[in-house]
């Protein structure tokens, strides 16, 4: 009886040591396609990282070649200008140098002229029954006519053509600066009408009657616990969502100490005191917080240090979805602050805002968004 209880026992442990060899091979297995996976995965994303790092390459080294060749043209047209009024101006020079030479000949022939005068007529004085004796003749032909031809109003520059010069040169200057710097018309060619929802509203926020500016009070309002009401955070999100093309916002941050601003999922978490519910500490919102006279970028919790020194007064965003981006810039010369690279982007965006507290009234100015719509929004 035992020895048949031995032989079922080895039999099951060998049953078992073999579905665990079986069971750890499959895994085995699977672990190993997974590996190969990952390096194929890892090595795809090197070459697009590659790929992406020459395209860069290539658009920006065209556009420095376009920035030479339009300096080159100008330099150009700079030389061949001023070769132009050099001309002229040697022309001109060259004429009243030969009439000054001309003057300082007649100026030294008067002077002789005058000397002799003056000698005939002290002799004529002392002798007043002598006649003079006049070596020159000419002497008493000599009088105004002599001046004739040295005048220097005949000579002038073209003014006519230098009027015409100066004005195509301020109409070229009123023409590239029309079209420059290129980043800034090209984000304002993305500019996007948008409004606050006060429905959104954290209760200490005041929402203007346009929906164009969010202002901190120390008054909590009394107004319906909605969803979509934030009720610890001081954010709110525009009205209008957007989840293709190009778009642009910027605000308006003067006199401000603290603000935070960005863009989220609709499914940003607005109830509680969760990290996730802030601006940036979650996977839904991107942001750019000033606090203390420093930037800060979040994403996912994690900040990144922005070494700006300056104080912007606006605050651009860029919200690009055919290349996943999110950009922040100080629209006052349009710098880059930082740009956030989502990829794709897996739901609509909101603009979203926080003033922040006003700090003992330090930061107590509203934020006043530029290119919101100027009616009304519908709620």
């Amino acid at each position: 009886m035992n020895c048949l209880f031995n032989s079922l026992r080895m039999l099951h442990v060998q049953y078992l040591h073999h579905s665990l060899q079986e069971l750890l091979k499959s895994h085995q297995e699977c672990l190993k396609l997974q590996r190969e996976v990952a390096k194929d995965r890892q090595k795809n994303l090197a070459e697009q990282q590659s790929e992406i790092s020459k395209k860069s390459y290539v658009i920006k080294e065209s556009i420095i070649r376009k920035y030479l060749e339009i300096q080159a043209i100008l330099d150009n047209d700079l030389r061949t200008t001023l070769s132009h009024l050099e001309a002229e101006e040697r022309a001109a020079v060259s004429t009243l140098d030969w009439l000054m030479e001309r003057n300082w000949s007649l100026m030294q022939k008067t002077e002789q002229d005058l000397a002799e005068i003056t000698a005939t007529l002290d002799h004529v004085n002392l002798h007043a029954h002598a006649m003079p004796d006049h070596k020159d003749p000419g002497v008493m032909d000599r009088g105004p006519h002599a001046l004739d031809g040295t005048e220097c109003c005949s000579v002038s520059l073209d003014a006519a053509k230098a009027e015409q010069i100066l004005s195509l040169t301020d109409n070229m200057f009123l023409l590239i600066s029309s079209l420059t710097p290129t980043i800034k018309n090209l984000v304002k060619s993305y500019s996007s009408d948008v409004c606050l929802d006060p429905d959104t509203a954290h209760p200490k926020l005041l929402i203007s009657p346009q929906g164009d500016s969010v202002t901190y009070t120390d008054t909590w309002k009394e107004l319906p616990d909605t969803p979509l009401r934030f009720d610890t955070t001081l954010n709110v999100i525009s009205l209008q969502s957007f989840s293709f093309g190009c778009h642009y916002w910027e605000m308006d941050v003067t006199g401000k100490t603290y603000w935070e601003l960005g863009v989220t999922y609709p499914s940003i978490p607005r109830k509680g005191i969760a990290e996730d519910c802030w601006l940036g500490r979650g996977d839904e919102s991107w942001c750019v917080e000033f606090f203390g006279g420093e930037y800060t970028a979040w994403h996912r919790g994690v900040p990144h240090r922005l070494l700006v020194t300056k104080q912007y007064c606006r605050i651009g965003i860029v919200c690009n979805f055919p290349a996943g981006s999110v950009m922040f810039v100080g629209a006052d010369d349009m710098s880059p602050l930082f740009c956030f690279c989502a990829g794709s982007f897996s739901d609509s965006l909101h603009l979203a805002l926080c003033p922040g507290h006003d700090h003992n009234g330090t930061n107590a100015k509203p934020i006043v968004i530029c290119n919101a719509i100027s009616s009304a929004p519908l709620v």
